[in-house]
């Protein structure tokens, strides 16, 4: 992480909950503008194949705190295998 970064993220810690949701909002959609189109097509694809899946009950929704804890689990996981 270099310093800048490392200042931006103090600074951010600073702020409310929020403002921290509002900035990194605005960091993922900044990012969007990055992303070549030919690959925001295939993410748009993939969106509307899954949104057809859940609408005809071919996949189960689980709550979204659950799913992150998932994602905790898997990432805590592959940094102990690290």
């Amino acid at each position: 992480m270099t310093q800048a970064v490392a200042h931006i993220l103090e600074e951010a810690e600073q702020l409310s909950a929020t403002e921290r949701a509002e900035l990194a909002d605005r960091i993922v959609e900044s990012l969007a503008h990055d992303i070549p189109p030919d690959i925001a097509q295939a993410q748009i694809a993939e969106v509307r194949s899954r949104i057809a899946q859940v609408e005809a009950g071919e996949v189960t929704l689980i709550p979204g705190e659950e799913a992150l804890a998932q994602v905790r689990r898997l990432v805590a996981s592959a940094r102990t295998a690290n």
